[in-house]
């Protein structure tokens, strides 16, 4: 699994937003933001306006969870049905080691499905392809997302059993801007 922060804007807007509700200047909100961070009610609102791009190349059974993230989540993924019939796959293309077998089978069946001028054929083979794809796949997105959001799936999800949240927040907290707001005391 790999994640990046692609980009990150709005807090000097969320600054001056968040001062206007309590007759301030943008310093004094920017002070007062540690505070308000972790209360609800509204209170913490200022983190929707703060928005951060996130690149993620990871295995598609976390996906299957992350999906489960829709508001002020935006996504753009790498499409399985025009990029994976593009190259044959190895080892890289999976999170954990995939028998050498399944990946041999699986590009017997990409070779063929590049070789076939038959349109229902390729469609057959593709279905057969995506149907034996394991779980492990490795697939990119770029994420759009705001740092309430943020918040909330690490407050559902830190504790986690699968390792790929922990590296996936250890990843975006060392590299946003701001990752005191996402887990306090950090």
């Amino acid at each position: 699994m790999l994640t990046s922060v692609l980009n990150e804007t709005g807090y000097e807007e969320s600054a001056f937003g968040f001062s206007l509700s309590y007759n301030s200047t943008k310093d004094r909100a920017k002070e007062l933001f540690p505070k308000f961070a972790f209360k609800q009610g509204g209170e913490n609102k200022f983190l929707e306006s703060i928005y951060i791009w996130l690149y993620i190349k990871a295995p598609r059974f976390w996906w299957q969870e992350f999906d489960t993230y829709r508001v002020g989540i935006t996504k753009q993924s790498e499409s399985t049905m025009h990029t994976l019939m593009k190259k044959l796959l190895n080892q890289s293309n999976f999170e954990y080691h995939t028998s050498e077998e399944l990946i041999r089978d699986l590009n017997v069946l990409i070779k063929v499905y590049n070789e076939t001028e038959d349109k229902q054929t390729k469609n057959d083979m593709f279905l057969v392809i995506k149907n034996n794809l394991p779980e492990g796949f490795l697939q990119q997105r770029v994420v759009c997302l705001n740092y309430k959001t943020l918040q909330n799936m690490y407050n559902q999800r830190k504790n986690h059993k699968l390792p790929q949240w922990q590296m996936f927040f250890d990843y975006v907290l060392n590299d946003i801007e701001h990752p005191e707001f996402i887990k306090e005391s950090f």
